[in-house]
């Protein structure tokens, strides 16, 4: 349905509203990371140059990514299938299911912290002291995302007919949820992943009480040392989930990938 010019007026103004309101804080912590020292002229990417010098956001970057890596092979073990086999077998199980993963958004940080450290505390005595043990508890916190992303894209297909379709062709359960469903909601999964990415490189209050060095907590200790080099890491850290974001299949692309896999 075509807009006419009052509409269109509105809807150009709403997207430069939105546009400016998130594109402005990036523009100032990248102006705040570039400023020069003292009285020195002109701009400068000594904090940007020094991200790569410093041991201890290497590590904690080495440490959010692997976290993160482990979070989206439980998202896509574990999450996915289930996710799917309910709606496909236990379609009476999927509201009591919602409810289960919504819990982690009614409980706060503090009150998970106090009932996993003595579990955490075990952990580090008697396995490991890796930030790499946090990746359970995260992929906890992001099940109400990553649930609710999943259900939506399992609602926009008929995935009844697919598993009945595959069954017929002679594939396992496992074939088809594998082969069948989740290419068809690969919008979905990719959703999901970028949640956990995000997440992963966001969260601060888990990991500093449990006193885990990830990305935040070493950039809020180098806030209280240099806020530029702590600013240049946070903006890159959020570039880069953009950059992922950017790069999950639309749905036209999305449907040309299906073509091509169905001919």
């Amino acid at each position: 349905m075509k807009l006419s010019i009052p509409g269109r007026i509105f809807r150009a103004f709403i997207i430069i509203v939105t546009g400016l309101y998130l594109l402005g804080p990036l523009y100032g912590m990248l102006d705040f990371s570039t400023k020069p020292l003292g009285l020195e002229g002109g701009r400068t990417l000594r904090a940007w140059t020094a991200i790569g010098k410093n041991p201890d956001v290497i590590s904690s970057l080495i440490a959010s990514f692997s976290i993160a890596i482990v979070v989206m092979l439980l998202i896509f073990l574990l999450v996915v299938p289930t996710v799917i086999w309910v709606h496909l077998k236990l379609p009476a199980f999927r509201r009591p299911m919602e409810l289960i993963c919504l819990l982690p958004l009614a409980i706060p940080a503090i009150v998970i912290v106090v009932g996993i450290a003595p579990l955490y505390r075990w952990i580090s005595i008697n396995v490991t002291e890796s930030p790499v043990t946090l990746s359970g508890v995260y992929a906890m916190l992001i099940l109400p995302y990553t649930y609710r992303s999943l259900s939506a894209a399992l609602d926009l297909v008929d995935i009844a007919t697919l598993a009945e379709a595959a069954r017929t062709l002679g594939a396992s359960t496992m074939r088809t949820i594998f082969g069948v469903v989740m290419p068809t909601i690969r919008s979905g999964i990719m959703s999901g992943v970028v949640i956990s990415i995000a997440l992963v490189l966001g969260e601060f209050t888990i990991s500093a009480l449990l006193a885990f060095d990830t990305l935040q907590v070493v950039i809020y200790l180098l806030g209280r040392q240099d806020g530029k080099i702590a600013v240049a890491v946070a903006l890159s850290a959020l570039l880069f989930v953009f950059a992922i974001l950017f790069a999950i299949p639309t749905t036209k692309r999305q449907r040309v990938i299906l073509d091509a896999d169905v001919a």
